[in-house]
């Protein structure tokens, strides 16, 4: 598929052309300046008025962009001469809310900030990195095994910077040979002519359906970027996509950890592991016990990751020693400290069921498994089994955690107690731990962080410090 030619986005010398963006985080801040950069007229609303808000808008105003809080654009409520020519959307802002669509439907130029970044980057190849779990790992190994080479590759999106930043570097010695970007649903959707050279597709399972509302939606969404790919690789391992992909994509390249035998006929096996190898496109690359992260979840995302930087051009040498030397994501199975010899383990990013699920898969039990947030639709059958298999108690924190314990009774696991915050269940766990011989304590909460966090990120990190501050304070053997 040849590649689309940049699409505009300067103004005309002195045309004093005016974009607006909705959303003051760290994509919006980051679209705002690469616009102010190419010469526009700059404005951004948020809804928010906090102290860190209205810190934004300091930073934003010594570059010249205007920022007004409490309040977004709306279309219906300035005259058309108001309108901007260009509106940038943040991923958090849903695509469907009244005001963006009236944008469109009034014509208003309305994408989202990978789709401006794009705009500025579309002569780079992209290496875009989508599935409901296994984004970041994924992503974090392919930008790893860029770096261990001579290719520029930065990862960007949902990790690292935001695309917009890379884009400002997009005509200086320091411009990206590739960009390698983790792309939510929330971003495929707002950005329509996104065309990566080589797109991964890790997992798909429900999620986020209080947003994209059907399954069928969310799958579209996340498909549709793959559609404009030239090169496709898949997780074989995943069964939605085995079931579903196969015939949308007959170039695609499969992935299994089971070895090139387990793909189903007709699949083009593109990376598998034989004899204790990853091996991709019939050569061998590096061992896979290579990769210092547990689970089958994990080897997978590493055949995924090594297929892509292979066939980007990246040298088989870099590739290995890239895994070799990788230490892993943050927030994703990181083990955060050791209390007399039982391990706590941080996988904030667990915020689905699915993710969850794998969590208590990966780690050695049993363990005292910490969940609850803001809980998501989504089938937990499979999660409840895990916690029955593995986890000897339960505590649960934030919103979710009356509902939950229901659902906990309902399926006779008994030892569980709400005890609301982090701070109340790191010291509780470690006390059930040792009583009941757990190997550890998992942070997986299988819920949104928003009640009581700005982000799993936060969530993991206020976990982090706990778990430490407890190890170093504590007497230990």
């Amino acid at each position: 598929m040849p590649q689309p030619q940049p699409l505009p986005l300067s103004p005309e010398p002195g045309s004093a052309q005016c974009a607006h963006i909705v959303g003051l985080g760290r994509s919006g801040m980051a679209a705002a300046r690469l616009l102010k950069a190419q010469g526009w007229r700059v404005t951004v609303g948020d809804r928010a008025e906090t102290a860190a808000a209205q810190a934004l808008a300091a930073d934003l105003a010594t570059d010249g962009v205007a920022v007004t809080l409490g309040s977004t654009f709306d279309p219906d409520a300035v005259p058309a001469t108001d309108w901007p020519d260009l509106l940038v959307v943040s991923p958090g802002v849903p695509w469907d809310a009244p005001a963006i669509a009236r944008s469109r439907e009034l014509g208003i130029d309305t994408i989202g900030e990978m789709e401006l970044a794009w705009r500025a980057l579309a002569t780079v190849p992209w290496l875009a990195v989508t599935g409901t779990n296994g984004k970041t790992t994924t992503t974090a190994l392919v930008a790893a095994m860029f770096a261990a080479s001579e290719l520029k590759g930065p990862a960007c999106g949902n990790i690292g910077y935001a695309a917009c930043e890379i884009a400002r570097t997009a005509r200086s010695p320091e411009a990206p040979d590739w960009i390698v970007a983790e792309i939510s649903s929330f971003q495929i959707e707002s950005s329509i002519a996104l065309a990566p050279r080589i797109a991964l597709w890790t997992t798909f399972t429900p999620d986020h359906l209080n947003r994209h509302y059907t399954l069928e939606n969310y799958y579209e969404i996340k498909a549709s970027l793959l559609d404009r790919a030239a090169l496709q690789i898949l997780n074989g391992d995943d069964p939605y996509l085995r079931e579903h992909a196969r015939d949308r994509w007959p170039d695609a390249l499969w992935t299994s950890v089971h070895g090139a035998d387990a793909l189903p006929a007709g699949c083009r096996v593109g990376a598998w592991i034989e004899g204790g190898q990853v091996v991709v496109d019939g050569t061998a690359i590096v061992a896979a016990d290579a990769l210092g992260m547990v689970g089958d979840h994990n080897l997978q995302n590493l055949l995924m990751a090594a297929a892509a930087a292979y066939h980007a051009g990246v040298p088989v040498a870099a590739i290995a020693q890239a895994v070799r030397d990788f230490p892993g994501v943050a927030h994703r199975l990181e083990r955060v400290g050791s209390w007399r010899g039982i391990e706590l383990i941080n996988d904030s990013k667990a915020t689905n069921y699915d993710a969850a699920e794998v969590g208590l898969s990966a780690v050695a039990a049993p363990v005292v498994l910490i969940a609850g947030g803001q809980a998501k639709a989504g089938n937990d059958g499979p999660w409840m089994a895990a916690i029955r298999d593995r986890a000897v108690a339960v505590l649960l924190i934030g919103e979710a955690a009356p509902a939950f314990a229901q659902r906990l009774q309902e399926e006779s696991i008994e030892r569980v107690e709400i005890v609301e915050t982090l701070e109340r269940a790191v010291p509780r766990s470690l006390e059930l731990a040792e009583q009941l011989g757990a190997k550890g304590v998992l942070l997986s909460p299988a819920c949104a962080s928003f009640d009581q966090f700005t982000s799993f990120e936060a969530r993991g990190d206020r976990f982090r410090e706990l778990a430490q501050a407890h190890c170093n304070s504590t007497d230990q053997p």
